[in-house]
């Protein structure tokens, strides 16, 4: 980003966002094989919060499903079809999910 205000400063602009409670978080969690090869993921979309808290429940979810994964855009990535049992996951550990 590149601006002609001398007082601009890009930190000023990005402000990231209180994490909500986790009965308050309404997840929603689908499989997905588009530009991936063909290969199967499986999305944890709609948390809201800071990216920290974000990247410790993608940590949480990749160990309990013993496969890799990612965080990154807002939405946790794991590899591999674990709809059913993310979406137990997120309810045992207290998650609104959709």
């Amino acid at each position: 980003m590149y601006s002609t205000d001398p007082n601009f400063n890009i930190e000023d602009e990005v402000e990231e966002q209180v994490t909500l409670a986790k009965d308050q978080q309404r997840l929603k969690v689908v499989t997905d094989s588009k530009h991936r090869a063909g290969k199967l993921v499986t999305l944890v979309i709609g948390f809201v919060g800071t990216s920290n808290d974000l990247e410790v429940l993608g940590k949480l979810l990749k160990t309990k499903c013993g496969t890799g994964g990612s965080v990154k855009d807002g939405q946790v990535i794991i590899q591999g079809n674990y709809k059913e049992k993310i979406m137990l996951l997120l309810k045992q550990e207290g998650y609104g999910v959709k």
